[in-house]
């Protein structure tokens, strides 16, 4: 299996398992020490700020983004900030306080610069794994011994 495959099924794993139960205890915990109806009181205030906030800063990311296309320049960290801006709205509808958090973070414009440069850091790594050398024909790279020469014609 490769290295790929085993980080795709060990995010996976993490966010399909590890976050609903992570969760659920983080739930729980706060239930037993405010009550159950302040812990949903809370969850529903959290939910009505994290609409607020994509609403608020979507149409920011929005206007940088018309203005950056506007003034002629790539408008990359503006595209950036929107993908941001839908991940953290998806984080803020999962109920719970954990997803709320991080969605938040990747919201507010203050924290999101951070996650823009891990954002484009990743893309750019992955640009460069997925590069393929032009100046070799085929597909990629073979496997075995390489032995180079030249070509002699006869005519």
């Amino acid at each position: 299996m490769t290295r790929r495959r085993r980080m795709v099924q060990a995010a996976l794993f993490v966010a399909f398992v590890v976050v609903p139960l992570a969760e659920i205890y983080v739930l729980v915990q706060i239930g037993q020490v405010i009550g159950a109806g302040w812990t949903i009181a809370l969850l529903v205030l959290d939910a009505i700020l994290g609409t607020w906030l994509i609403r608020h800063e979507g149409a920011r990311a929005w206007r940088a983004f018309r203005d950056a296309l506007a003034s002629g320049r790539p408008p990359a960290s503006e595209i950036a900030d929107g993908a941001l801006i839908i991940v953290g709205g998806t984080l803020m509808l999962a109920p719970g306080f954990i997803t709320d958090a991080f969605g938040i973070l990747l919201i507010l414009p203050f924290t999101r610069p951070l996650f823009r440069r891990l954002l484009a850091a990743a893309v750019a790594r992955r640009l460069v794994m997925g590069a393929v050398d032009v100046r070799r024909p085929g597909p990629g790279p073979t496997e075995g011994p390489v032995i180079r020469g030249e070509v002699v014609d006869d005519d």
